[in-house]
């Protein structure tokens, strides 16, 4: 039997020809398991599409980003601009939203193309704020392979909804001191006159207001008057330099009529009254009440004044209770004394008079940081009423000339004309003046400049003046 002895030794041909072919192999799957060319390129491929994925969700943010910024600052130039017009327009609503709606499509005729835009405007907090509405959208493509194909420029709760305040309050980090004189003479009492008075007072007495006075406070005195004031009795003390009780005699003026036989000699008494009538020598300043600066106390044929009793000048407050409770109880009648309403009115701001005035009600220095004092004052008519220098209203039986020589209207604008040199901004408002150009001329003389001055025809036109002003006291700013 042959034997293949090169089958059975591994040194044998055979052997070594299939040790040969076993390395070969070996070296084909290394070189195989060591090739990472097609790892790259399945690798490259999620990685582009994942890049891909990503550069779109940017552009996508990047368009919103744009969008909702410029229909951010759309909306606040909107918003300042119509809080503005209120301020200026007598209050003219829709006017002012017509604006809010002009400005924001001018501020984004550049913005990127969005869709559903149903932003608008509305007037909110008594007519004191304006504010953003509703929303748009932009459309999403990247995102909406995910599902999200548009995108709200605005936050659904309105949190960034921009808003435009009037802020008389605390926010406009401003103190206000606020005289109002209010007419209460006869002549108020035609018609819904009074009434009319009383609802445009309210109103501006819940606008500049506000309820948090710890920090910043805003106070209102009403000065109620007629052919005269009455005041409290601690500040007639302090005016006159007199008590109001017990009342001085009366003054008594004899009045001849006749001659010869038929002369008469007739006595007229002027009994003292709780009121008080000008300042005499042509003081029209706000100096302090004293010696050669005290003020006349009135004297009438009844001794009882012009203005009913309910007409007590209120100083400066910030209880709304008791400035509403005031105004709503005042009653007409007497004459018009223009000049001396205006002058109580300056004294309730001037610091001057402070150590006249209950604590609460004491005015700051003039020029005092973040303060601002103004003067409101109203009347129906022509101021027709003077005093003698015995405190008589002149024109009745035996009463002498005007005390300072000249009328109600000369003394009121001097009254004006030293308000304003202190600072104080005043604001007139007459009421169904009608023609008199002597009236007009007062007023409008007396204001700060012509824009400070309303002459308003009817009841709706009062409301809308004193709303005007409480507007025009207000300080803008944008709450969001």
């Amino acid at each position: 039997m042959r034997v293949d002895c090169g089958k059975l030794w591994p040194g044998s041909r055979q052997g070594s020809a299939d040790a040969k072919n076993g390395k070969r192999l070996t070296s084909v799957l290394g070189r195989f398991s060591r090739d990472t060319r097609g790892d790259v390129a399945i690798l490259f491929g999620l990685m582009a599409l994942a890049l891909f994925m990503m550069i779109g969700l940017a552009v996508d943010y990047a368009r919103f980003l744009s969008a909702r910024n410029q229909t951010l600052a759309a909306t606040d130039a909107a918003v300042l601009a119509a809080a503005r017009a209120l301020q200026t327009n007598s209050g003219d609503q829709q006017a002012a939203l017509t604006l809010a709606k002009t400005y924001y499509d001018q501020a984004v005729q550049s913005r990127l193309h969005v869709i559903n835009d149903g932003i608008g405007f509305a007037i909110g907090d008594n007519a004191t704020s304006v504010i953003a509405t509703g929303n748009a959208a932009i459309s999403t493509p990247f995102m909406g392979l995910g599902g999200t194909k548009t995108l709200p420029l605005l936050h659904s709760d309105g949190s960034d909804y921009s808003k435009a305040v009037l802020a008389v309050g605390g926010n406009a980090e401003t103190n206000l001191e606020i005289s109002m004189m209010l007419d209460v003479s006869g002549s108020m009492g035609d018609g819904t006159k009074l009434d009319d008075m009383k609802d445009a007072a309210n109103d501006l007495v819940d606008i500049v207001v506000w309820a948090d006075q710890s920090k910043y406070t805003s106070r209102v005195a009403i000065v109620p008057f007629s052919s005269d004031v009455l005041p409290t009795s601690d500040l007639f003390k302090a005016a006159t330099g007199q008590n109001a009780t017990p009342k001085p005699a009366s003054v008594v003026y004899s009045v001849t009529t006749g001659s010869g036989k038929k002369k008469k000699t007739t006595d007229y008494e002027y009994p003292a009254t709780t009121c008080v009538a000008e300042r005499p020598g042509k003081d029209y300043s706000d100096t302090a009440p004293g010696n050669n600066h005290y003020v006349l106390r009135e004297f009438t044929s009844n001794g009882k004044c012009g203005i009913n009793s309910k007409g007590e000048l209120l100083p400066m407050t910030s209880d709304k209770s008791n400035l509403h409770d005031k105004i709503n109880g005042l009653v007409d009648g007497g004459n018009t004394g223009g000049h001396i309403g205006t002058a109580w009115t300056y004294y309730m701001l001037s610091p001057k008079w402070a150590s006249a005035l209950p604590s609460g009600s004491k005015p700051v220095a003039y020029g005092t940081a973040n303060t601002n004092k103004i003067a409101i004052l109203m009347t129906d008519g022509e101021y027709n009423s003077v005093h003698d220098s015995k405190g008589v209203e002149t024109g009745q039986n035996g009463a002498g000339s005007s005390v300072n020589g000249t009328d109600s209207p000369t003394q009121a604008k001097a009254v004006c004309s030293d308000m304003k040199k202190n600072g104080i901004e005043v604001y007139t408002v007459g009421f169904q003046l009608g023609g008199n150009q002597t009236a007009i001329s007062t007023l409008s003389n007396c204001a700060t400049d012509t824009a400070h001055f309303y002459n308003s025809t009817t009841g709706d036109a009062l409301k809308a003046a004193f709303r005007d002003i409480a507007l025009k006291i207000s300080t803008l700013y944008l709450a969001q």
